[in-house]
């Protein structure tokens, strides 16, 4: 049995006579992908490779379509001990659009499978919806409930626009909390697996079992996320739908499966941009190499072994830090491996979530995240073997940020890492203390006064720059302007006001160095 719940009708992906517009799915494979070498898993519990079918699944999940009654059946409480249930073909069908009680608290998700089984949440990818896991569906619910759940502004969802990932883990809680839910295991791919890596660290008296895939533990860097919500801002989501091919996929894939793409392609080009922006900051913030060692629920790591963009070396990462991990490499995938080579990425799921499933809560409540300098990635040899984990830090209640720690943080949010650890590496014993001066009151008192938001900040320090003179910090100031949510058109009404009051002269020349800090800002990946 499948449930769905959807606060919005859906993006079409043609017409659809007769009710709200379908949530899109991927297209049939167009043509059976000859099957990679079986992935390498090793740990407890995985005593022998685990070998995928011969060719990948061909048939997704149907596309649901809108029944006639007007509101679903209420969803009942889920069973929590792990038991396989009779198996059974799902039979997708989708409910009514109808309002969320708390539309900013509450996810879009729909059900899959049994409602007696032990419910497994399955997370997306950016850009993406719940349809990149249709190839798992009906494997997963001979075993499982499965709850998927789209990413705020994604696949039609309401457009509340979630600004860091402990939100969404929060939203995701508020969602199940509201369906009975309380204990669960969870799969996500890319930025739904620091979702679930959230959830193990705050909540994870909830979390059963855990899979990340595609994951990190910090996601590239702040500076590359916060640059491609610049480009998505002034330029809307299209150079993101037209790289996401190279990003998901390898160029073996792509080339044989068009319709795969271009429906990926649409899924990226159907978001709402203020969503997606919100998510690459959420990433950017994201980083919990420091707690890793709090994870303490069984985790797989699962990583397509051509990935590009969060690769082997970021899982090996991870399973060096998560105490009770294992690594499995699936050979022919990229980034989006549930859809690439989605047998292998099946078969693994359901070999960790039967085997390494807790059936009762053995970890104390979390404390909350310190933030801290981040610690190297222990040493990772041999291909698929665990890493011993190191000791797991002690944890320490919250603590009052130092005006030098609070500068520090925003400084780096405004300006960017690459400007920050330019200016650090820059310093000598004669300006080291000045640039500690400016971190400290710049940067942590005046920057982090709550009286102004950061875009007002970004016009009132432009201004000020063209009216003393002050040109050699505009192009820095600039970026800032940019990242802190500035269009271009923004910044040119700002140097135009500043012309009227400060002179041609200066304004001129501020146009001239803001203009080429756009260019290279905003210019789209080739």
């Amino acid at each position: 049995m499948s449930e769905v719940s959807e606060t919005t009708p859906q993006p079409p992906h043609a017409p659809h006579l007769g009710g709200p517009a379908p949530h899109p799915g991927p297209p049939l494979l167009a043509t059976p992908v000859p099957g990679p070498p079986a992935p390498q898993l090793t740990g407890p519990g995985f005593s022998q490779p685990v070998a995928p079918p011969a060719t990948p699944v061909q048939q997704p999940v149907p596309v649901p379509h809108p029944p006639a009654a007007d509101h679903p059946a209420a969803p009942q409480p889920q069973h929590l001990t792990p038991q396989p249930p009779t198996p059974q073909t799902p039979t997708p069908q989708t409910a009514a659009p109808q309002p969320a009680t708390e539309a900013p608290r509450a996810l879009q998700y729909r059900f899959d499978g049994p409602e007696g089984a032990p419910v497994l949440v399955i997370g997306p990818s950016l850009g993406t919806t719940w349809h990149m896991w249709d190839r798992q569906i009906p494997e997963l619910t001979q075993h499982w409930r499965v709850f998927r759940y789209d990413l705020p502004g994604h696949g039609g969802a309401p457009a509340h626009a979630a600004p860091s990932v402990a939100e969404l883990a929060d939203r995701l809680i508020a969602t199940l909390d509201g369906l009975g839910v309380q204990r669960f295991g969870y799969a996500g791919c890319s930025i739904g697996g620091a979702v679930g890596a959230d959830l193990a660290l705050r909540h994870p008296h909830r979390v059963a079992s855990l899979a990340l895939v595609a994951s990190s533990p910090r996601f590239g860097t702040a500076d590359e996320f916060r640059q491609r919500g610049v480009i998505v801002r002034t330029n809307g989501l299209e150079p993101m739908a037209r790289t996401a091919p190279e990003r998901w996929f390898t160029p073996g894939f792509a080339a044989a499966q068009p319709a795969i793409v271009e429906w990926a392609v649409q899924m990226v080009r159907t978001t709402d941009p203020g969503c997606y922006i919100a998510a690459c900051e959420a990433l950017a913030a994201f980083d919990i190499r420091d707690h890793l060692g709090r994870i303490g629920v069984p985790t797989l790591v699962l990583v397509g072994a051509e990935d590009q963009v969060t690769g082997p070396a970021e899982a090996r990462t991870l399973v060096a830090g998560i105490p009770d991990a294992r690594l499995a490499l699936v050979p022919g995938a990229s980034h989006l491996a549930p859809v690439e080579q989605p047998a292998a990425v099946c078969d693994l799921l359901l070999t960790h979530f039967s085997t390494a499933w807790q059936d009762a809560p053995t970890a104390a409540p979390a404390t909350p995240l310190v933030p801290g300098p981040a610690t190297p990635a222990a040493p990772f040899a041999p291909l698929a073997e665990i890493a011993p984990a190191p000791d797991a830090p002690e944890a320490v209640g919250p603590q009052r940020e130092s005006r030098h720690e609070r500068g520090v943080k925003v400084r780096r949010e405004v300006l960017g890492d690459a400007h920050v650890d330019a200016v650090n590496a820059s310093a000598d014993p004669f300006t080291e203390d000045f640039q500690e001066l400016v971190t400290r009151y710049e940067w942590g008192e005046a920057w982090s006064r709550d009286g102004l938001d950061r875009r007002t900040r970004s016009c009132v320090t432009l201004t000020a720059l063209v009216a003393s003179g002050h040109l050699e910090g505009l192009a820095a100031h600039t970026r800032a302007a940019l990242r802190n949510g500035l269009t271009p058109a923004e910044i040119k009404e700002v140097l135009l006001q500043t012309a009227v009051y400060c002179g041609i002269p200066a304004a001129g020349a501020a146009f001239a160095i803001a203009q080429s800090v756009i260019q290279e800002e905003t210019t789209p990946p080739a």
